[in-house]
């Protein structure tokens, strides 16, 4: 039996295991709406006290009075939970920071790596004196240090800053963590060097030469089991739904990548099949549920308010682990695979369509009456503008793999813009909002320039629009012409001149963003600025900011 064969069987098993667990959950009742356990990420009394650590405290004040309603003022936050809070946060500080670092590099890395390549569509002949500076090499080093360095290192860290916040317990196993992620940077800086060098294993999203994607297996090990550990010994009772996103997202990650890096495995037509079953999945099962399960707890914080439906919450995961698996083989759409396979990944993608709804109406009837919070909190508006991303994305990318469709979007940079539509305008914008949220409390150091958050949000938000909708309709342009006989090749590369320009164009916004963004949170670290509340980085004292704040 062929490798393909087996990973799509795999696949069915486990989709047919979570079903059976899904009707046992039904039957012992535990999709019954659960108020506790939507409120789960609040301490006793802290529901109506807004948070967002990227305000200064008059800034805080007016959130806080935007977001008031009646009988507000009688609660009072316990303060023995609001400690143990403290002490979960000071426990992971120091790997969180390290893996928040890590991804800052590789974002301004990856970015201006990916401009770089942007402009050599329409400048061709620019930096092409060494084999590096090509666009087939310069992409791709663009490719792995996003999604690897900026994209995975940013949501390790979010997930074991918020692992031990959401389970009330130390995080345990520091040491294995920084090991971890030390492995995972290696491959990261590796694997980039290596693709400049021209050493890959010439498959999307798996260019990273197997000798090396070791150590990033190795490394996500170390992690996962301190974080498995720290959940088994957890001090709650009930699991709020960003835990089982985020628990079942670094399972998926390892066990697609191991799969997708065995060597002498995958041949021919077997290693599209799987190279496109790790290429959606790792979109789908490892950036999505993280960036999905980061909304989920960081919008209801800061509005101080739980989440309208855990039932909602609960369904949206569970029917994202059932559908998901199979979606990556609609991008085989004409070629010599079973005509099955592609069926199946058709309708498994408008399966899809289920959690996205799921996830957005819960969403929609969490922050009814709430909308004006987003002018307050610049945080709140990364999360409601990554939040609205990732319906868009995810409407489009059903729709998108109909044969209908494909007969005109294959092939071009139709898909191209859908790409970063998911990964940059939902998933970075969750992640940059994350980051803005965490990073005070990582410290005990506010931004120093809080004008500059709004800054870096308007420059990457106007950036991904012009990007996706100019390179969106010169990409379908691009396919009607590839399909009209009459007009020679040539004129469907023609066409996309004047909308790969504008592709540059909101790519050096989006660069620009990274360089306010990056620079910020170096003056952070760096304890440059004002000098408001605060303490020395790690310090002995860390209640001052959170207290200060109304932690």
């Amino acid at each position: 039996m062929d490798s393909a064969v087996l990973s799509l069987l795999g696949a069915f098993l486990l989709s047919i295991i979570g079903l059976f667990v899904f009707i046992w959950s039904l039957r012992k009742g535990l999709l019954v709406e659960n108020p506790k356990a939507a409120s789960a990420i609040f301490v006793q009394g802290e529901i109506g006290h807004t948070d967002d650590p990227a305000l200064g405290g008059q800034q805080q004040a007016r959130l806080q009075a935007a977001a008031a309603e009646p009988g507000d003022a009688c609660h009072l936050p316990d303060a023995q939970e609001m400690a143990d809070r403290i002490a979960a946060d000071r426990s992971s500080a120091f790997p969180v920071f390290m893996f928040i670092a890590f991804a800052c590099m590789w974002l301004l890395m990856g970015g201006i790596a990916g401009l770089t390549a942007s402009l050599k569509l329409h400048l061709p002949d620019w930096l092409v004196s060494e084999a590096w500076m090509t666009f087939g090499r310069m992409r791709t080093m663009h490719l792995t240090a996003v999604l690897y360095g900026w994209i995975t290192n940013a949501e390790l860290g979010i997930i074991i800053w918020l692992m031990p916040r959401l389970l009330r317990t130390p995080l345990m196993g520091n040491m294995w963590i920084m090991m971890g992620g030390a492995l995972v940077n290696v491959a990261i800086a590796a694997g980039v060097g290596a693709i400049g060098a021209g050493w890959t294993d010439g498959l999307e999203y798996l260019e990273m030469p197997w000798q090396i994607g070791i150590f990033f297996a190795a490394g996500m090990v170390c992690i996962i089991g301190p974080v498995l550990y720290t959940l088994v010994n957890r001090k709650v009772e009930s699991l709020y739904v960003t835990t089982w996103y985020h628990t079942a997202a670094l399972l998926w990650i390892t066990l697609l990548f191991i799969v997708g890096k065995l060597p002498g495995v995958h041949f021919g037509v077997q290693q599209a099949a799987m190279n496109w079953w790790y290429g959606h999945n790792v979109l789908g099962l490892w950036f999505t549920p993280v960036a999905v399960g980061a909304i989920y707890y960081f919008l209801p914080k800061i509005i101080a308010r739980p989440i309208r439906s855990y039932n909602l919450s609960i369904l949206g995961f569970w029917t994202l682990a059932f559908f998901y698996a199979q979606v990556g083989g609609h991008h085989l759409v004409g070629g010599p695979v079973p005509g099955w396979l592609v069926t199946l990944s058709i309708v498994q993608s408008m399966m899809m369509i289920i959690p996205v709804l799921a996830f957005s109406i819960n969403m929609a009837l969490t922050m009814k009456g709430r909308m004006h919070l987003a002018k307050h909190s610049p945080v709140l508006r990364f999360m409601m503008f990554g939040g609205f991303m990732y319906l868009l994305s995810s409407l489009q990318g059903s729709f998108e793999a109909l044969r209908s469709v494909q007969q005109v979007a294959h092939f071009t940079h139709f898909t191209v813009a859908h790409a970063h539509l998911g990964a940059y305008g939902f998933v970075t914008m969750v992640l940059f909002g994350a980051i803005y949220f965490m990073m005070p409390r990582i410290v005990h150091w506010e931004w120093p320039y809080p004008r500059l958050i709004s800054l870096h949000f308007w420059l990457a938000a106007i950036g991904i629009l012009i990007y996706f909708v100019f390179l969106t309709y010169g990409g379908w342009l691009q396919g009607l012409a590839m399909l009209d006989p009459a007009r020679p090749f040539i004129d469907s590369v023609l066409v996309t001149m004047p909308y790969l320009k504008w592709r540059s164009l909101g790519g050096a916004l989006m660069v620009a963003s990274h360089l306010v963004f990056v620079l910020h949170f170096l003056a952070m670290a760096l304890r440059f600025g004002p000098n408001r509340t605060g303490a020395a980085l790690f310090s002995n004292q860390p209640q001052a900011m959170e207290l200060a704040h109304g932690e």
